[in-house]
């Protein structure tokens, strides 16, 4: 028999761990002494401390391993545990080897300009919006504004009116003839009219960044997302969406002060 200490020497166990694994009841000593509160293991339970070290490093929980161990479960749900164990490290490799080829076009980007890039490109899960919006043909990108004015002037009746933002239609960059939707997102629905059209706009994952400057230096954020979109392997699904998170009043071109979010949605390719 071992006290506590020379069986976390032969096991190569803490002690911490060895006492914290007794509390939870996942492996108990051979036997305490009643008087003065040792702990004594036996050599012969060194198998089953194995086992639970091979299965905490296969990444089970001490819970799961707790089941695993139970000489009563039945074989089919044994077999399940182990591939779904098996399913998640999977998908633990997928979302590794993502984020190596993002290191990877980070560095190349870093190499390419010598400083730390100006924009961060992150994913993330859009929830649906309530809009009311009017899409129409313009005939150029910096022609959206008067859409928001019209947005703006019939919103002011129901007080209910949220951020601005545009959605472009066409599949790629065009001169002139856009297709555009002027939108401003709602708390609640209203009355439609004619033009203006109140509808939820799906909920989406999305590539974006942010644009801290002038509407007439953009460019440069849409070349940064769409090769960040292909370097990283997806595939645009649907109207890219520009949200107007400051800017002043009248509109102008040239203002830095400005900051847009540009988001695509996309999909794995």
């Amino acid at each position: 028999m071992f006290l506590i200490g020379d069986f976390s020497k032969l096991s190569r166990v803490p002690v911490k761990t060895l006492r914290y694994y007794d509390e939870i009841g996942l492996f108990k000593p051979m036997k305490v002494d009643h008087f003065t509160g040792y702990r004594y293991y036996s050599a012969s339970q060194l198998p089953r401390l194995n086992r639970i070290l091979a299965l905490r490093d296969l990444g089970f929980t001490l819970e799961q391993i707790a089941q695993l161990l139970d000489e009563e479960l039945p074989l089919a749900q044994l077999q399940g545990m182990f591939r779904l164990r098996q399913a998640e490290l999977q998908q633990q490799l997928i979302q590794g080897r993502l984020r190596l080829m993002q290191v990877e076009a980070r560095l190349r980007q870093i190499e390419q300009e010598n400083t730390m890039p100006t924009y961060d490109v992150v994913v993330k899960q859009i929830a649906p919006l309530l809009v009311a919006s009017i899409r129409t043909v313009i005939p150029g990108y910096d022609e959206v504004g008067p859409l928001f004015d019209e947005l703006d002037s019939y919103l002011q009746r129901s007080n209910n009116e949220g951020l601005d933002l545009a959605l472009w239609h066409d599949e790629g960059y065009k001169e002139r003839d856009i297709d555009a939707e002027a939108a401003v997102t709602l708390k609640q629905r209203i009355a439609e009219t004619e033009r203006i059209k109140v509808h939820e706009l799906p909920a989406a994952t999305v590539a974006s960044l942010v644009h801290h400057g002038a509407y007439n230096t953009i460019g440069q954020a849409y070349d940064t997302l769409l090769k960040w979109i292909e370097v990283n392997g997806y595939e645009i699904d649907g109207p890219n969406r520009e949200l107007y998170l400051h800017c002043g009043e009248p509109v102008r071109q040239d203002d830095a002060s400005y900051i847009t979010e540009i988001q695509f949605p996309i999909s794995k390719a």
